[in-house]
């Protein structure tokens, strides 16, 4: 998932996404033990999850570009 994608989703589905997620990354664990076809699939949930929080964070703090201060002419 990119981050275009996921800086464009509200909230709710922002927490929905996580939660189905970390769902899929636990049934990879899962099949962990009779192994995994595609292993690539760990570190794109991981990533992915790691996304979403920092959206969900950035969003909670209203985080915004500092602004430079105009100095005034004397």
């Amino acid at each position: 998932m990119d981050i275009k994608e996921i800086k464009g989703l509200s909230e709710n589905e922002l927490k929905e996404k996580l939660s189905a997620t970390r769902k899929q990354l636990m049934e990879l664990e899962f099949k962990k033990s009779t192994g995994v076809e595609k292993p690539h699939l760990f570190r794109q949930a991981k990533k992915d999850i790691a996304r979403i929080l920092t959206v969900l964070k950035e969003n909670s703090k209203k985080i915004e570009p500092p602004q430079k201060e105009q100095k005034e002419k004397i």
